[in-house]
């Protein structure tokens, strides 16, 4: 039975665990030895916390004898990016500089989990900082890679927890995203996984932050059940994450959508779109347009300008500003050398025009939405290449513009490559229109479902 329960996804595990044909401790186990079998494959897992995981599944069997689970994921393993605080865990933030610290709180959303009974299994690579581009390749923990060709990346930043629920090492877990770094792993690892509006889920007790306020938490799964149940323990406004509080739209799943006005943006400027990606997603917009939906291919009615020449200030200022401090040359990756260095050319104007600039995307997006109800794309302009090598710039055109934004982005997996790599598309909504798209989603995948597919590892 242990080869079988790693595949489970969370609702299956927790109806499991209800009606007493599985414990959480037996779970536990059929995934820690997949992620002792697989993992060395990968390097998904900057630290793995078996003794901890054992303590909280144990603690969770309990509550089932009992009769009193604390809640859907009660029991479920679940994994934490590496920049991401959890309370006794070492949060490296895929740098040497920050090997020494264990930081003494949990970040707003782990503490939520953890109160809902998840049992946490550790921490998973990242780019260094969360700045990379386009794969996990650092000097503190080496190379991730992709479960479905480990030659490849499986997208960064939140690389290791994409590679890590592809596999089988639990079946969801919580990332980041900065300007992609959600939906892109999610895209190269055939997963579903949400960039939440800015203020969806608050935060506290974090690392410095060093993207304004474009950085949000979410969560990657395999399934669309899976990513809505982690959402709604995680989202939610904070008194001390000003943020938080106030963001609209439901905080629960609408009905089926109906006769949604669809904005299909097949390219951006001049980026390119490989071949591959841009026909997998074509055919995804016919599909949502047989669902019942009205599609309409068009250009982004945002100016991307906006995003592309200020976004490496915001980048480069918040990095100088966060390991300012510290005796971090020789220390850190070439790319990041260089972030600092243009740190020091970036004035206190040139910091607020990027914020400016910011702003007026947000507006454009609010005036855009009048006439569209969800924007369609692209989640990555690339199939998965080298593991060991940076992605080329138009990887990561369709995704960092939303986060200027401030607005919800849900990467769903769509028809493979013909060598049978992941590609996904991107549903983007309005600020605070987070669970339309998780209604969309949830749509599509009842349609076209591809949560029965498994790399060959």
């Amino acid at each position: 039975m242990s080869e079988d329960i790693w595949r489970l996804p969370a609702t299956a595990l927790a109806a499991r665990f209800r009606d007493g044909s599985l414990t959480p401790s037996a779970a536990l186990r059929a995934v820690l030895d997949r992620i002792a079998a697989v993992n060395p494959k990968l390097n998904a897992f900057a630290t793995l916390d078996e003794a901890g995981a054992t303590a909280a599944a144990a603690a969770a069997d309990a509550r089932f004898a009992a009769g009193k689970p604390l809640g859907p994921l009660d029991g479920v393993p679940v994994s934490i990016k590496d920049n991401i605080t959890v309370a006794g865990l070492r949060c490296a933030w895929g740098s040497e500089l920050y090997l020494d610290y264990v930081p003494e709180a949990d970040e707003t959303p782990v503490a939520r989990l953890r109160a809902g009974g998840a049992v946490i299994l550790g921490k998973t690579n990242v780019s260094e900082f969360t700045l990379g581009r386009g794969n996990v390749d650092t000097k503190a923990f080496g190379t991730t890679r992709n479960p479905w060709n480990p030659a490849l990346t499986p997208g960064a930043s939140t690389g290791g927890g994409a590679a890590s629920v592809a596999s089988g090492f639990g079946p969801i877990t919580l990332g980041t995203d900065g300007g992609g770094s959600i939906r892109r792993p999610a895209c190269h690892c055939g997963l579903v996984g949400l960039k939440p509006s800015t203020g969806r889920v608050a935060r506290r007790n974090g690392l410095p932050v060093i993207l304004d306020d474009a950085e949000v938490i979410g969560p990657i799964a395999r399934t669309v059940d899976d990513l809505a149940i982690t959402l709604s323990l995680i989202q939610g406004p904070l008194d001390e994450d000003r943020l938080s509080i106030g963001v609209p739209g439901p905080h629960e799943e609408p009905p089926p959508p109906k006769g949604l006005r669809i904005l299909y943006v097949p390219r951006i400027a001049q980026w390119e779109v490989e071949a591959p990606v841009a026909a997998s997603c074509a055919e995804a917009a016919r599909k949502l347009a047989a669902l019942g939906h009205s599609v309409t291919e068009g250009v982004l009615p945002v100016d991307i300008s906006l995003f592309e020449k200020h976004w490496p200030s915001i980048g480069a200022a918040g990095l100088s500003w966060a390991i300012r401090e510290r005796d971090w040359r020789g220390k850190v990756g070439a790319i990041y050398e260089e972030m600092m260095e243009r740190a020091e050319t970036i004035s206190g104007a040139d910091y607020v025009d990027a914020l400016n600039a910011f702003r007026e995307v947000q507006a454009q997006f609010a005036v855009a939405f009048r006439d569209w109800d969800v924007i369609v794309m692209p989640s990555a302009g690339a199939l998965p290449w080298d593991a060991t090598q940076f992605g080329k710039p138009y990887h990561r055109a369709f995704t960092g513009i939303v986060n200027a934004g401030g607005l919800p982005g849900l990467n769903v997996p769509c028809d493979p490559s013909p060598d049978g790599l992941p590609i996904g598309v991107q549903l983007v909504g309005p600020f605070g229109a987070d669970w339309l798209l998780i209604a969309l989603a949830r749509q599509y995948e009842a349609a076209y479902p591809w949560a029965q597919r498994w790399p060959a590892l």
